[in-house]
């Protein structure tokens, strides 16, 4: 069972740990996340998972006990140690290394086991989700992601083109994933409770991928810098000549010319990833 608010508490007052709010430290305390976390995961004994920032263990615990391998990776040294010393010894299903989600997106999962079927389930700290989620999508590629995020976050990575949350990570992301579902999480399932709500997302990997080079992704992220300007504008200025051949070329086939880069469509700029393979 999940900790209480209460043992979380006391856990943390135990270790004298304060939670460390620049790494994002709200850990989770409703069972009932939890548990919906690891159905939406649908694991078993031959899943082998990646977690990002286990924290106390909470999660970690209930991924393990689906019979999964686990490989985490948390940056915190006291909470690492406590894991260490506490599940560790229990569970040698767990492979836990110390360091930064995104110098070990994946946790050292090994090359083979990312090169067949791995997941990743993971309560992610809100300051970093963005930077690590184009690590994770740069490859190998899981085949379904159960993410904890701030709401913000979820809604830039499922919005759609016309809204102003559609950006270059919705289009990298979407390109990849299907979003299977999403649900809202309350500030108050959280010790400490952060000031935002929160999203729990299931992605799942599409059949018909799109990927994204570093070339493409550096010059559709230089475009959304300045978002509110014409597309043709930014095309223009844009470091790869590409990408002015690739807008003459969808305003030929009938794109409008004044359009801004929020308001085209994903499979338009699925064309500039394949100009920039």
């Amino acid at each position: 069972m999940p900790l209480s608010p209460k043992q979380t508490r006391a856990l943390l007052d135990q270790l004298a740990h304060f939670p460390n709010k620049k790494l994002g430290q709200n850990f989770l305390v409703d069972g009932n996340i939890v548990r919906k976390s690891i159905d939406m995961a649908e694991l078993d004994a031959n899943s082998h998972v990646v977690e990002v920032g286990p924290g106390l263990g909470t999660l970690t615990r209930a991924i393990l006990s689906s019979g999964a391998t686990v490989w985490a990776v948390e940056r915190d040294a006291t909470l690492t140690q406590h894991i260490r010393d506490t599940v560790v010894p229990e569970q040698p299903k767990l492979h836990l290394i110390e360091g930064d989600c995104l110098d070990y997106p994946r946790a050292e999962l090994p090359i083979l086991q990312a090169q067949s079927d791995f997941k990743i389930v993971a309560n992610l700290p809100y300051a970093v989700s963005t930077p690590w989620m184009e690590a994770i999508i740069s490859g190998p590629l899981p085949q379904r992601m159960v993410l904890m995020l701030q709401k913000e976050a979820a809604d830039r990575y499922v919005a759609s083109h016309g809204s102003k949350a559609f950006g270059a990570i919705s289009i990298f992301l979407q390109s990849v994933y299907t979003a299977h579902s999403k649900h809202l999480v309350s500030a108050q399932c959280f010790h400490p409770a952060p000031k935002v709500d929160s999203a729990l997302l299931r992605l799942d990997l599409r059949e018909d991928a799109v990927h994204f080079s570093a070339a493409a992704r550096e010059c559709i992220r230089g475009i959304f810098t300045q978002r509110r300007k014409q597309l043709g504008a930014l095309c223009k200025r844009a470091t790869h000549t590409e990408a002015l051949d690739w807008f003459n070329t969808i305003v030929a086939e009938g794109v409008k010319p004044t359009i801004r880069p929020e308001e085209l469509p994903l499979e338009q700029w699925q064309k500039l990833a394949h100009r920039l393979a």
